[in-house]
């Protein structure tokens, strides 16, 4: 199969005034630096905590793949429930993901530049002139990853990517007072308010994203900055919304019980246009992803997803789509390099 270059894709697209989503996957951060948000950055830090129970289950599962070691976990607790009815087991099994998933969020905070500003303004820019793209075809932006760098780049350029929204907003609750004059007041960033123009979605949660039982709250500035008020909650013990699953089906099923990211994964089923994928592996588990592709790929003539292009960074990553491709649906699906798509680095700069 050609592979194709990622300029070329968008002047073809843009000539035809097609619709463009993206769906970014974790080659997105790991180009800005793989240093803090590879696998293996991650697996590195969190041996070097010396947690007993982290240290034993690396030990025993030799991978630095979360996404299976999840699996692994999942399926020794249903085989030491189903066949060994040893319950100290199943306990130990289910302290061991327990303590993966929360050192994970602590690791991804951790790890994660300090704040928007630690984001060279070049990279940040750069950065929006790729999203803008997609945002001024009136398409959606899709992403997997867990951290801030999607949310600071889009905050941070605002007057160039002025018609983002990620659905959130304040409710007016009422004035501090009584008379005419008086400071309006709101309640926290929640979901909801603005879900109509909602084009940004985090499909498997992000850091700053938190479950509030009746309501989605995004944390947000305020005096402190941003990882400092989400590390406040995790040190209560309160966590981000986190797809941590293993396989596509888990996956999916904690995406339904949460009604964020519930919204999220239809509103991908229902994109239109065309869909380039950036560093999205379509591994394994990510068999939900493709389904909703093709439930898009499904629809109505008017409303339909036409074609797919799917970034590799080398020939293995080549040969691996090409040997999923019967997965898909839709009528068109291309390949293109993804090295020819300099999100980070570019020299264009954005006018004030």
């Amino acid at each position: 199969m050609e592979i194709k270059n990622y300029q070329d894709i968008i002047k073809h697209l843009n000539k035809e005034k097609r619709t463009k989503n993206l769906l970014l996957g974790n080659g997105f951060s790991i180009s800005y630096d793989k240093k803090i948000f590879s696998y293996n950055a991650l697996s590195n830090f969190l041996n070097e905590t010396n947690d007993p129970i982290l240290t034993k289950l690396f030990s025993v599962i030799n991978t630095s793949n979360f996404e299976l070691i999840m699996n692994q976990l999942d399926v020794f607790y249903k085989l030491a429930k189903d066949f060994i009815s040893d319950e100290t087991l199943t306990e130990k099994i289910l302290i061991a993901s327990d303590k993966l998933k929360s050192s994970l969020i602590n690791a991804i905070s951790i790890l994660h530049p300090e704040h928007v500003y630690s984001i060279p303004t070049e990279k940040s820019n750069s950065c929006a002139l790729f999203l803008k793209d997609y945002i001024d075809s009136n398409g959606h932006i899709f992403t997997t990853n867990y951290d801030l760098l999607l949310y600071w780049v889009l905050m941070n350029n605002q007057n160039v990517l002025s018609s983002f929204s990620d659905g959130f907003g304040k409710e007016y609750i009422g004035q501090e007072d009584n008379f005419s004059d008086s400071q309006p007041v709101f309640g926290d960033t929640e979901w909801g308010p603005n879900q109509s123009e909602q084009n940004i979605h985090y499909l498997h949660g992000a850091l700053h994203l938190f479950d509030a039982g009746i309501s989605i709250i995004k944390e947000t500035y305020g005096q402190n900055y941003l990882l400092d008020n989400i590390r406040k909650r995790i040190n209560k013990k309160q966590y981000p919304i986190f797809v941590t699953a293993g396989d596509g089906n888990q996956k999916l099923e904690h995406i339904s019980h949460n009604q964020y990211l519930n919204y999220c994964y239809k509103r991908l089923s229902t994109i239109s246009g065309s869909l380039i994928t950036f560093g999205f592996s379509f591994g394994k588990y990510d068999d939900h992803i493709i389904a909703a592709i093709n439930k898009a790929a499904k629809q109505n003539i008017k409303e339909k997803l036409w074609s797919i292009y799917i970034g590799v960074f080398s020939e293995d990553d080549k040969n691996y789509i090409e040997s999923i491709m019967d997965k898909f649906i839709i009528q068109k699906a291309y390949i293109f390099d993804a090295k020819t798509v300099n999100i980070w680095d570019n020299e264009l700069k954005i006018e004030s």
